[in-house]
């Protein structure tokens, strides 16, 4: 069975979109550089940093 959906309806699944576009993100920085990506350097395309705290702030318990 096909359910349409309503003419004009999107529906967006905001945390796929999201990988989709850091997906994009690495594949542009692995395509500047000729030799493969370091860890670190995915971590800084990623935004890695900005999600996890860091040791100071894990170690004080905020």
């Amino acid at each position: 069975m096909i359910v349409a959906l309503p003419a004009g309806t999107a529906v967006q699944d905001h945390v796929a979109l999201a990988e989709i576009e850091l997906c994009g993100e690495l594949i542009i920085a692995a395509s500047a550089v000729e030799e493969r990506l370091s860890a670190d350097r995915i971590d800084e395309v990623l935004r890695v940093a900005e999600a996890r705290p860091d040791d100071s702030e894990r170690r004080s318990g905020r």
